[in-house]
């Protein structure tokens, strides 16, 4: 076994296919272990490179094996399967990912601590409440109208419908107030348990000193600061603005070929959550340069005349990625450019 320099992981619920290899990618065994057997066979094993799919589980995995001195390696998973060797199977999988993490080009997701999974699983948590809330909003919606009592879409206009039920004078069915009442009940409940998510969120983001920096920026608020600590990876591993925000997905996706660019729509191929809080608040800081004038808003000015308003922000999400990398990486507050000019 100490010859063995990398061991490749096919990660599963109950059993676990292992991949060994030597340092010149020879195989040096394949093993099937069960989930018992996994952590006692690593922790005997001299210390190499473990190499798995960024997938479930694997950031726990990888920090059990961190702690055992081996060093840990995640790959994204569509990085993995060109590797793959005809047909599919666990072995040929656990082979692929040896492949994959042997390449000296490969890009690698970093293991995340046990503070950012349980941040994660916040605003994971938050996120469902709120779909089940606009899901039991617009179920509401839809029964209602049956009965020719209409409101628009949001929680904003759901009073009416509240309003409409409490009424004694509303010619409605007994069941339809009931069921009402329930739907309604429901929609408060997870309106308090959102409140309360928000709360925690708006408290974590005043006790990391990263979080308090991003917030200086105008558009970032504790929801998106928090949401930069939790899912981004340390920014110093980007060379540059443009790769994290490119990591983000708000750049161009090319299709060039010939020595000749073709940029087209937004690639969207990185973090979601990120990317979505930044183009959020784009648009916030969009609405506020529709109503005021100054000198700093010269380029948004002229970018609104010429482009639509989530193009726009589209564009000025992708400003607020680089000026977010320059300011962590010098951990440095936001400037302001009118500011420097006086």
């Amino acid at each position: 076994m100490s010859e063995v320099t990398i061991i490749g992981i096919d990660l599963a619920k109950r059993v676990f296919q292992l991949h060994g290899a030597r340092h010149n990618g020879s195989v040096a065994f394949r093993k099937k272990l069960s989930r018992v057997q996994l952590l006692a066979f690593i922790a005997q094993h001299p210390k190499c490179v473990i190499a798995m799919e960024a997938c479930a589980t694997a950031h726990g995995w990888g920090r059990e094996f961190g702690k055992l001195g081996h060093e840990v390696r995640l790959i994204p998973p569509v990085y993995v399967k060109p590797f793959v060797k005809r047909q599919k199977n666990d072995a040929a999988d656990a082979e692929a990912i040896v492949e994959a993490a042997l390449r000296p080009t490969m890009r690698f997701v970093a293991v995340k601590t046990e503070v950012q999974q349980a941040r994660a699983m916040l605003f994971r948590t938050r996120q469902m409440f709120v779909g089940q809330r606009t899901q039991m909003i617009n179920a509401l919606r839809g029964h209602l109208a049956e009965h020719g009592l209409v409101a628009a879409r949001g929680p904003a206009h759901l009073k009416r419908l509240a309003d409409a039920i409490a009424d004694e004078d509303m010619a409605l069915p007994d069941d339809v107030l009931e069921l009402g009442r329930l739907y309604l009940e429901q929609i408060d409940g997870l309106t308090a348990r959102v409140a309360e998510l928000d709360g925690k969120m708006k408290r974590a983001a005043t006790e990391a000193n990263l979080a308090r920096r991003a917030q200086t920026m105008p558009g970032v608020g504790p929801v998106t600061a928090l949401a930069i600590e939790t899912f981004a990876p340390d920014l110093a591993t980007f060379k540059r603005g443009r790769d994290f925000a490119a990591w983000l997905g708000l750049v161009p996706k090319q299709h060039s070929t010939g020595g000749k660019a073709r940029l087209g729509k937004t690639s969207k191929m990185g973090q979601r959550d990120i990317r979505t809080l930044l183009v959020s608040g784009a648009m916030a800081v969009l609405q506020a340069v529709e109503r005021f004038d100054t000198p700093k808003n010269g380029w948004l000015k002229r970018l609104l005349t010429r482009k639509p308003r989530m193009v726009a922000a589209i564009a000025f999400a992708n400003k607020m990625a680089r000026a977010l990398w320059a300011m962590l990486t010098k951990q440095e507050d936001y400037r302001n450019p009118v500011a420097e000019l006086v």
